[in-house]
């Protein structure tokens, strides 16, 4: 049986871990609060932008703006994916069911392209593209790490957008987790470029006659990009209250795993004084009766 000592020292460990998995969920709680607050606070932009990025395009072909120009998978080129992923792990399955994903993807479309690039934001993505040395990989640790702004969203959509127009890419993806809730989170791998179809399909029947100012290949030039800075800032907002949510919920798991080992440890504690002591008992009366015989 277990020493006494060290089983004390266990419970004392275990409620030490208790205590760190408690306070992590609460910090993780408020940083989904913020979080959701911000998916909040952008939606009704991106929701506008959606509309008229659909107004808009409902109006003109694919030659009107180069990121409209169409390319068939089936023809092959070059494609992009941007993977979002954290910088900082203890957040459950949020990096391992999402890398899943996009190695099903890779996989999926390994035969599609001639070349599948990859844009890795994240220590945790980093780290795993790095055992399956894929070539043409950009990473960007500790980009999200301070938070999500829309310069960072910014800054990462000019370059999918000039790596498309110059022509490195023929087509650019992003695989990020969607928030559902804090317990549940949609791996999805969306189309960035070409833009194709916005909004509802059925757009186009109700603004034939709509009148555009400066002029529709103004209006392109100036929606377009920002559409597809919207779509990456949205898409960050997601992959952060994704992260936040898992942790939480991860943390919550712990710290109750935890509660369960410090009560079966205390049980066995308690066994195996008792044990002690019975032993201690018999000892003595053993030795009362050897005196008296």
């Amino acid at each position: 049986m277990a020493n006494l000592k060290d089983i004390r020292k266990r419970i004392r460990t275990v409620k030490n871990t208790q205590k760190i998995t408690s306070a992590m969920k609460m910090v993780a709680a408020a940083k989904l609060n913020r979080a959701k607050d911000a998916i909040t606070r952008a939606r009704p932009y991106g929701q506008k932008i959606d509309e008229v990025t659909s107004q808009l395009g409902a109006l003109v072909d694919e030659d009107a703006h180069p990121l409209l120009r169409q390319h068939d998978e089936a023809e092959g080129g070059t494609a992009l994916l941007v993977v979002l992923t954290s910088d900082r792990g203890l957040c459950g399955g949020f990096n391992a069911t999402l890398l899943r994903r996009v190695d099903s993807f890779r996989k999926h479309h390994a035969k599609t392209f001639d070349a599948l690039h990859l844009k890795v934001i994240g220590k945790k993505g980093r780290d795993w593209i790095r055992r399956s040395e894929p070539e043409h990989v950009k990473y960007h640790p500790d980009l999200l790490i301070g938070g999500v702004s829309f310069a960072i969203a910014k800054e990462i959509a000019q370059e999918l957008i000039q790596g498309f127009t110059d022509g490195t890419y023929d087509h650019v993806y992003i695989a990020y987790n969607e928030f559902k809730s804090a317990i549940t989170q949609e791996q999805r791998v969306d189309r960035l470029l070409p833009i194709g179809q916005v909004g509802d399909e059925d757009a186009s029947d109700d603004n034939r006659e709509a009148i555009f100012e400066p002029g529709r290949d103004a209006l392109l030039e100036v929606i377009l990009p920002k559409y597809i800075e919207v779509l990456v800032h949205q898409a960050m907002l997601d992959s952060v209250a994704s992260e936040q949510g898992s942790r939480m919920t991860a943390m919550d798991n712990a710290t109750n795993n935890a509660k369960d080992m410090i009560a079966s440890l205390t049980l066995k504690y308690n066994r195996a004084r008792q044990a002690a002591i019975t032993r201690e008992l018999v000892e003595i009366t053993s030795g009362a009766e050897a005196l008296h015989g």
